[in-house]
């Protein structure tokens, strides 16, 4: 739905597997089970080959943090570090995480609002997964998980969305409570635990059991397609509210990050929001939105620790000033 790509960022699934005998990844009896689980994985991937690799114990904890930023992996993962596994897809699409919350979680995200494709795509994955390994299954319960949450299909169906008017003009809690009255519910840019940065906000299914996979993703979409439909609304809203206002708002964010010589993370990610604000309200223009969206992580410490190597925590924030304003600059430029 490309009339949406402006406010439906990125549509993702992931679905939860156990194997059946082995208890949670927190009560694993041994590193044997761990390296069963994670050598059973990779074997059945072999099948596919565009997949990367990695054993999280043989990375730097910065590396680590680095593939968090970019949302290939959980903070949950890296707690496991000791044990645990990530299988990447060239193209970082799909991602099995290995001795996580639940021993197998599988996820695939595609640009923009389109639930199907990536449930689509992960299925041919998880079918061979299902196949290869004995997963704990209930016929009441459906599949068994460390988080009852999950039980039933194991999935979590959810869109990454910027709604900049919507929490601009003040209707964030009213979504929030519409979201928990649908069973359905919000969290920030990293997920469960995370607080809301630069207007993003991830809206998924609170629970899946009693529903099919078909039945949870058209809940979500349903939901997801109203709101973008108000997300809409909104933004006219706030050019007839207040033009000027939000004008100024969003050049003056976009000659901050061109011309600041210290930024921070956080001041980073919301002077972003607003100068991809700026876009969608027609006052700046935007080469790339793929390349501009990847500045949300490019700039994150341990991503920009990965770009320049080590250097002096001090210098963080001007490195990082300097990184983001050339960027800034070649991919976007204020309209006339």
């Amino acid at each position: 739905m490309e009339i949406y790509d402006n406010i439906a960022i990125s549509s993702r699934i992931r679905l939860a597997r156990n194997v059946d005998g082995l208890k949670f990844y927190t009560k694993l009896q041994s590193d044997v089970d761990a390296q069963y689980i994670t050598a059973s994985v990779m074997k059945t991937l072999e099948e596919f080959d565009n997949f990367n690799f990695f054993s999280l114990k043989e990375l730097s904890l910065n590396e680590c943090n680095a593939l968090f930023e970019q949302h290939l992996i959980s903070r949950e993962l890296i707690e496991n570090k000791d044990i645990s596994g990530v299988a990447i897809s060239e193209d970082e699409k799909i991602i099995v995480m290995m001795n996580e919350e639940d021993h197998i979680r599988e996820q695939c995200i595609e640009n923009g609002f389109n639930l199907y494709k990536p449930y689509r795509k992960l299925s041919e994955i998880d079918d061979k997964i299902l196949q290869s390994l004995p997963i704990a299954f209930d016929e009441k319960l459906g599949f068994i998980t460390a988080c009852p949450t999950n039980l039933g299909t194991g999935m979590r169906a959810s869109v990454m969305l910027f709604l900049p008017a919507c929490e601009l003009l003040g209707k964030i809690d009213e979504i929030y409570s519409r979201a928990k009255d649908n069973g359905l519910t919000i969290r920030g840019i990293y997920g469960e635990g995370s607080k809301a940065i630069g207007y993003f906000y991830q809206i998924s299914n609170q629970g899946s059991l009693g529903m099919d996979e078909n039945e949870i993703i058209d809940k979500v979409s349903d939901f997801i397609f109203s709101l973008c439909n108000e997300e809409r609304e909104m933004r006219q809203a706030l050019i007839e509210e207040d033009y000027d206002k939000y004008r100024d708002l969003t050049l003056r964010a976009f000659g901050t990050i061109t011309n600041c010589y210290c930024l921070d993370e956080d001041e980073m990610m919301e002077l972003l929001a607003s100068v991809k604000l700026g876009q969608v309200l027609g006052f700046i223009d935007i080469k790339s939105d793929d390349k501009f969206q990847k500045l949300f992580y490019e700039g994150a410490s341990a991503n920009l620790r990965e770009i320049f190597g080590l250097f002096d925590k001090k210098k963080e924030n001007i490195i990082r000033a300097e990184y983001i304003s050339k960027k800034v600059k070649i991919l976007a430029q204020r309209r006339l």
